[in-house]
């Protein structure tokens, strides 16, 4: 796959000030003008200003200049025009409105010791767990995936897939596709809905033990911060721990995501209800579903 990663978002929202400390201590790295930097991944999210919270820029990075070509000929052919900077393209998605850009960029080099966990039978460790002495913040490895709701779910999804390149990894009929750019499982998730916004940005950490030191701090802060957790993917597997910005967006911890090295060797799941999405853990609450802000952002959308 010519498609590596995502290289960043660009999230719109109203209260800059307030949305950027909270991205300080969920454990991204700010570099002062509204960017922030994960641990592996480099520069992978800014904050702006926007008279409503949005997704105003996804990133995707390719391998070489001839791979931007082909994404423009693509696009070419879905009728939506282009705009070539260098070894950048940018484009815009058609029912949304954000932009994509798509650039030649390095691959993320990712190298860690697996933690040792103990199993019945099998002694992996000795001494305490490594999770349980752990004292530093948390600080995200990088962007892993970008959920957006769409009003024509499916032109979305086309733009994602025929446009750009990426591919399906799973479905939920008329509802949610999820779509890869990397051997990750999903770095896009389109799902329908009654107006277009951001849904969450889900960034990986080290294991589970990270996401629950994660969501604890943050929630020692601010209470009124969490959304969705402890608990497990069943479409991706990851463990997840859900929690929301000032501006509304869900940020979320993960860890432990499928990964896809061989299409040949996978195949898109088609699945329905509860069971696709989560395996255990509470039950989604329903503002995970619906977000409180949907009516308001309907409102907002209508009257403009």
């Amino acid at each position: 796959m010519s498609l590596h990663r995502l290289t960043s978002v660009t999230i719109g929202v109203p209260n800059v000030d307030e949305t950027v400390t909270y991205y300080e201590e969920f454990g991204l790295t700010h570099h002062g003008d509204g960017s922030f930097s994960t641990a592996d991944g480099g520069q992978q999210l800014r904050i702006a200003s926007s008279s409503q919270r949005r997704l105003l820029e996804i990133g995707i990075g390719v391998d070489d200049p001839d791979d931007v070509d082909r994404i423009a000929t693509q696009l070419d052919k879905l009728d939506l025009a282009t705009k070539r900077e260098g070894t950048s393209l940018v484009t815009e998605e058609p029912i949304a409105g954000f932009r994509a850009t798509v650039s030649v960029s390095p691959h993320i080099e990712q190298a860690s010791d697996p933690t040792p966990y103990n199993f019945p039978g099998r002694i992996e460790r000795e001494g305490r767990a490594p999770g349980v002495l752990r004292e530093g913040p948390v600080k995200p490895r990088k962007l892993g995936h970008v959920v957006i709701g769409s009003t024509d779910q499916e032109a979305t999804q086309r733009f994602f897939t025929e446009g750009i390149g990426f591919k399906v990894s799973d479905r939920v009929p008329g509802l949610a596709a999820f779509m890869r750019c990397s051997t990750d499982h999903h770095n896009v998730l389109v799902q329908q809905a009654p107006v277009n916004f951001l849904h969450h940005t889900s960034w990986q950490v080290e294991d589970i033990d990270e996401i629950g030191r994660g969501a604890t701090a943050m929630l020692e802060n601010d209470p009124d911060r969490h959304v969705w957790g402890l608990g497990r993917h069943h479409v991706g597997s990851n463990f997840f721990w859900y929690l929301k910005d000032p501006a509304g967006n869900f940020s979320e911890y993960y860890s432990d995501i499928d990964c896809i090295v061989d299409d040949a060797l996978w195949e898109p799941g088609v699945w329905e209800g509860a069971k696709g999405l989560y395996n255990w853990g509470p039950p989604p609450p329903p503002s995970f579903l619906a977000p409180e802000d949907l009516a308001g952002m309907m409102t907002g959308a209508h009257s403009s």
